[in-house]
């Protein structure tokens, strides 16, 4: 029997599901190139949504101070979800994944405990904590200034234990298109808002982990840069390419896309391209 090409796994970052990668799939299997889309652990298939979501009459202020269910979710206990599903993939053989945004705080637990399960990891606009410092600590740094996410929180995490949106409020709707899919074509912007979960895991850009150089730091890593990005600014994104180097045993290899935070959306040929040019 002809076996055929190991596929990329495709991870989503907050508030997204698997479901976002399917214009990149496509494009991906026109190349030849198998790939398959995951959901991590509290988002997609796997989401739950604080109660006070679907009430009617809408209670603005129950929203803002129900402890999410996905309070428990730990960078830890994704990345454990994340190589349950790569063992069942691959058959723990290594495998190319790509990561993106705050999916890339679970690639990256991931790769330091499982390093034996990575091809390769491709990281698209996301957050890469390999210096002992949590993403959330990314926040306020200077190379993060202008972004737009924090604008979009409706509670404070440290009350719900998460990252709370709402994307069924028509006050944020333009925000989160600003933001997110600025340049997404709209009725393919407002269709992804309307599929956005609401809570993001405070548990996983919180917690605190180490990378060695001779765990993760012999995964061959690559950056896809999204120089438009509004949701984490290119400088940061920069500064995260430095410090995985510091911990790699070879060069990130970097490619620039000129999109916003969603090229799965905006430019799915072009983000097909640059994953399988690796």
């Amino acid at each position: 029997m002809e076996k055929h090409p190991d596929p990329i796994v495709l991870v989503h970052g907050f508030w997204h599901g698997s479901w976002c990668w399917s214009p990149v799939v496509a494009r991906l299997a026109a190349r030849g190139v198998p790939s398959i889309a995951v959901d991590l652990e509290g988002f997609g298939l796997h989401a739950r949504s604080p109660e006070a979501r679907w009430a009617r009459p809408f209670d603005a202020a129950a929203f803002a101070t129900e402890v999410s269910p996905v309070a428990d979710v730990t960078a830890t206990s994704a990345a454990h979800v994340l190589i349950d599903q790569l063992r069942a993939i691959g058959g723990g053989a290594p495998l190319t994944v790509v990561v993106h945004s705050m999916g890339g705080v679970v690639g990256t637990r991931a790769a330091e405990l499982a390093p034996e399960l990575f091809a390769e990891l491709i990281y698209l606009t996301a957050f890469a904590p390999v210096s002992g410092t949590p993403a959330m600590a990314y926040i306020g740094a200077p190379e993060n200034a202008g972004e737009q996410v924090g604008g979009l929180l409706t509670a404070d995490p440290a009350v719900v234990g998460a990252l709370r949106i709402d994307p069924a409020d028509p006050a944020r709707r333009a925000a989160v298109r600003e933001c997110f899919y600025h340049d997404v074509e709209p009725a393919t912007a407002d269709a992804a808002i309307a599929l956005l979960s609401t809570d993001g895991a405070m548990g996983i850009p919180a917690e605190t982990f180490t990378t060695t150089p001779h765990r993760y730091g012999r995964v061959p890593h690559a950056y896809l840069v999204c120089t438009a990005d509004r949701a984490i600014p290119a400088p940061l994104q920069h500064r995260f390419v430095r410090e995985i180097d510091a911990v790699s045993a070879r060069p990130t290899r970097v490619v620039e896309l000129d999109t916003s935070h969603s090229p799965f959306l905006s430019a799915p040929d072009e983000l097909a391209a640059a994953i399988a040019a690796g």
